[in-house]
């Protein structure tokens, strides 16, 4: 059996109940919220180099100095306490000081990705009842109208004057109605009154923390609405806490650490697994606006980036880099990576490239505010097909259809406990009733438990194909295929069979490389049983679709 404590020194832990009737092991040491995160950094490390993107560096006191500024504004402007504000920002240091300045003053955060089209975004404004949005100037034509989201009563824009093209943001909120009429009960806009104000002006008289309790809501993250309209998982200050320290504590992150947010910030895993955790442990966080593979490298040896996470497709990227081999990545230590299985040629490459670098298998998702599973420093090389071990503080069971544990080894669907789980999601009871059971939030995915206690995802349970009766995990198909030279994603998905019922099609994206069909089943034919090889082969010029939080959209492939 593979423990913890044959790897690192964990703190200490004890039994505690939470969130009514859930009953978790608990760090006894955890900070009581987010923005105690950033005064523990600012108290320790106020000269110390917390945010850098492009030119544009802060300190730790110069990013508290913005914190207390926006906070002040906020407050100024008649945002209280528990007011959804979404912030529609994208990889920038003021993604990093508004997100402070909203907890400061004990407000909840939505942070949107920046992909997410008017739809979208006027859908999570009104579910979420949002009185504010933060927004970078040059998604303003995607903002709905006032009448739209009667809610609110407010809208932020953060200008992109250094941004070639991006244009004036006097012009264009030219059309828009300013509002000077209050509600003198409040300091405030009236309900259906709107202002637009840009963030560099705020002001205000300085504001003391707001008193949370650490089960309050944080943040709320919508997942990513692959079906229906997305849910918003309500992280707590609990949730992101125990979080931020099963990554330091399993990963060996220190102040010394630098940082590279490379995945989107609105993202669980920016938000989380990079902003919070680097600011709990009070290292440094170079933020990167747009991931290009070429210049990420260049950043890598500039910046001695000593830690980051991404998903396995942007390390296959970097690889077909000739920099990457030439650069001086010494400094890079520890690579986290998920959201999908890094193949095997991928995990040999990066190991023949880097011997310094530590590949770590991270399983998580929205709704476990980030890691559910992590695997033990050192061991990913050897457990390439398992995600690791459930966290320090985490339980990951295994569950038949009637919600009764499976016997060691055997598949079923994960179900995910421990203080990282979030309660809920925003203003949807029926969801959150489905979602969760006996404390745990069911995960949809198909999985495994060995004997040693290394978790195996096999497939989402919807994206298990069936063809004549014989069950395919996608999952496998797809690991096969991007072992091809070349391959930088690669989906497979049932399309329906009269006969059969389902059978396999892959969905593959190549750049560079010669669209072979025959050769491509030749390589799977090699390596799996036959009703496993794609049937139909599609090969795309351009990266396979993805939603708003990035996720791949098998069902705009299955037609």
């Amino acid at each position: 059996m593979i423990d913890w404590q044959q790897h690192i020194r964990l703190p200490a832990m004890r039994t505690e109940t939470h969130f009514g009737d859930r009953v978790l092991r608990c760090f006894v040491d955890r900070p009581p919220s987010l923005y105690a995160m950033l005064e523990h950094a600012v108290a320790r490390y106020p000269e110390r180099e917390a945010l850098a993107c492009g030119d544009r560096r802060w300190s730790y006191r110069q990013l508290n100095a913005e914190v207390d500024r926006i906070a002040a504004g906020f407050a100024e402007h008649g945002l209280r306490a528990g007011e959804r504000v979404v912030m529609f920002i994208g990889n920038r240091l003021e993604f990093v000081s508004v997100l402070f300045a909203l907890q400061k003053i004990g407000a909840i955060a939505v942070p949107v990705g920046t992909r997410e089209q008017g739809p979208g975004l006027a859908y999570i404004l009104q579910q979420c009842g949002a009185a504010a949005i933060v927004f970078d100037e040059a998604l303003m034509p995607r903002l709905p109208d006032k009448d739209a989201v009667p809610s609110i009563r407010l809208r932020m824009y953060i200008s992109d004057a250094d941004v070639p093209g991006a244009g004036d943001a006097a012009a264009n909120i030219a059309y828009a109605e300013r509002s000077t009429r209050y509600d003198p009960a409040f300091n405030r806009p009236t309900i259906n009154e709107l202002q637009f104000v840009a963030l560099d002006t705020l002001s205000g008289a300085p504001v003391t923390p707001a008193k949370v309790n650490e089960e309050d809501c944080a943040c709320i993250l919508y997942t990513s609405g692959t079906t229906g309209n997305p849910k918003g998982a309500m992280l707590t200050h609990f949730n992101i806490a125990h979080s931020v320290i099963h990554f330091a504590v399993t990963l060996k992150l220190s102040h010394e650490d630098r940082a590279a947010l490379a995945v989107p910030a609105s993202h669980v895993t920016g938000l989380v697994a990079l902003i919070a955790l680097i600011v709990h442990v009070g290292g440094a966080l170079v933020i990167v606006p747009e991931f290009k593979a070429a210049a990420f490298v260049d950043l890598l040896a500039h910046e001695k980036i000593s830690y980051g996470v991404m998903v396995p497709a942007m390390y296959q990227l970097c690889l077909l880099q000739p920099n990457f081999f030439t650069a001086d990545l010494s400094a890079w230590r520890v690579g986290g990576y998920g959201g999908s299985p890094m193949p095997v040629p991928t995990v040999q490459a990066l190991g023949k490239a880097l011997p310094g670098l530590t590949l770590v298998n991270c399983y998580g998702s929205t709704e476990t505010s980030s890691p559910s599973t992590i695997m033990p420093l050192g061991l990913s090389a050897i457990h390439h097909d398992s995600v690791g071990i459930a966290a320090p503080c985490g339980d990951v069971r295994v569950m038949n259809v009637n919600g009764e544990p499976v016997a060691v080894g055997e598949s079923g669907e994960l179900w995910i406990g421990g203080p990282m789980v979030v309660p809920g999601y925003w203003d949807n009871p029926e969801a959150t009733a489905k979602g969760f059971a006996e404390g745990c939030w069911r995960s949809g995915d198909v999985g495994s438990i060995d004997a040693q206690g290394l978790v195996r995802v096999f497939d989402r349970i919807k994206d298990m194909i069936n063809r004549g009766g014989f069950k395919i995990y996608s999952v496998e198909v797809e690991n096969t295929l991007m072992a091809l030279p070349g391959m930088v994603e690669a989906a497979v998905v049932g399309h329906p069979c009269p006969v059969l019922g389902e059978r396999v099609h892959a969905y593959l994206y190549i750049p560079n490389q010669q669209h072979d069909a025959d050769a491509v089943r030749a390589h799977c034919a090699a390596r799996l049983a036959d009703y496993k090889v794609p049937e139909e082969i599609f090969f795309s010029d351009t990266p396979l679709p993805r939603n708003a939080n990035g996720k791949l959209l098998k069902r705009s492939l299955r037609g």
